[in-house]
């Protein structure tokens, strides 16, 4: 495993889910520097932290600095030439386990698009510098001129999503498959790592592959499920995570385009997260199911891993999230089983009652004022 000093915000959760990342791309944490401010114009934080960062860096001699926050590509190529080391931003980290995670064929021109995207951003400042003499110690590029180095990345890309496309209408065609033949589908969503493989499993009595590690699924799977003598479908998708760039949901839209045409969405929440996580983790999935332009009566709040919390606290908790007064709200452990019949016969409830003649724009108003856009 190779070794990382760690750049990130000085809070416990920012720093939990930052080694959680570092983990999951691979990294081992050498060293932890915390910081109230990640957004300083020359290098992202203040000189004299990065003449403390430089000496740290000496001394511990790591593989990489990670720092949890997007850097702009000159910030990047300024922090790399004082620290003669690589340096991995939020992006370019959650892409590296984006890479290593893509199993299907689908989700590898997903990941490959979207490293692209993110490549064509700073295309212009790594000719600029190379046009300077510079040798950024980042993703160099050679001698490409501006032009064709950004043409290149373009027909790439363009490439890609033709080939996403076709998957795309093939996904389509399995939606109208299954709807002909009578089919309710049921898909799961929610903050990564909160356990919706684990729920995924515990429905259908499948083994996938199950973790405490970020982004276990890039691959959407589905299988069938029994309610009541009753066949649904149900499929586990990628998990969302906080600051995930547009271009990166855009990347994987036609898998997260199932929960648009979904029956019933199952928002897992990890109910045992501390109050500013589940606002913080909360806020992000109601943000991108909004974006994706995904109904809100679909929705069922299922609050995992209740069986570590005790009644008043999960309580307490759903008062928060201001969900009191909903009613396809529940409590379950995917771990122990703890209400997963219940957590069935509401989706049947839900599906029975639906409405398909439901007005086209969504209510997420009320989430929107209590966490902010």
């Amino acid at each position: 495993m190779n070794s990382a000093i760690l750049i990130t915000y000085d809070q416990e959760d920012s720093i939990n889910e930052a080694k959680g990342l570092c983990d999951a791309a691979g990294y081992e944490v050498v060293h932890v520097i915390r910081q109230n401010y990640l957004q300083k114009p020359k290098y992202g934080i203040s000189g004299g932290v990065v003449e403390q960062l430089e000496e740290i860096s000496e001394k511990l001699r790591p593989d990489v600095i990670i720092f949890d926050e997007i850097l702009k590509p000159g910030q990047n190529y300024n922090l790399a030439t004082v620290l003669h080391r690589e340096v991995l931003d939020r992006e370019a980290l959650i892409l590296e386990i984006f890479e290593s995670r893509a199993s299907s064929a689908e989700s590898k021109l997903q990941v490959k698009l979207a490293q692209l995207r993110y490549e064509m951003a700073r295309a212009k400042e790594k000719v600029r510098l190379a046009n300077m003499g510079e040798q950024p110690g980042f993703m160099g590029i050679g001698k490409f001129e501006v032009d064709v180095y950004y043409n290149d990345i373009k027909h790439r890309m363009q490439t890609i999503r033709s080939k996403l496309e076709k998957a795309g209408k093939q996904r389509e065609l399995h939606r109208q498959g299954r709807k002909r033949m009578g089919f309710k589908t049921i898909s799961l969503a929610g903050y990564t790592s909160a356990g919706k493989t684990t729920l995924f499993n515990k429905t259908t009595g499948e083994t996938r592959s199950q973790s405490k590690e970020l982004f276990t699924t890039l691959t959407t799977t589905t299988r069938r499920v029994m309610i009541d003598q009753e066949a649904f479908l149900i499929a586990d998708t990628v998990g969302f995570i906080s600051k995930l760039p547009a271009y990166m949901i855009d990347a994987f839209k036609s898998t997260l385009e199932e929960l648009i045409h979904t029956d019933v969405i199952i928002l897992v929440i990890d109910i045992n997260d501390s109050i500013s996580e589940l606002k913080k983790k909360f806020s992000s999935c109601m943000r991108t199911l909004s974006e994706l332009g995904v109904e809100q009566d679909k929705v069922v709040y299922a609050l995992n891993k209740s069986d570590l919390l005790e009644n008043d606290e999960i309580e307490r908790k759903i008062e928060f999230l201001n969900l009191k007064e909903n009613k396809k709200v529940i409590s379950v452990s995917a771990k122990t089983g703890k209400n997963i019949p219940q957590l069935k016969e509401l989706i049947k409830e839900i599906v029975q009652s639906q409405n398909y003649h439901k007005p086209k724009n969504n209510a997420w108003e009320g989430a929107k004022k209590t966490f902010g856009n």
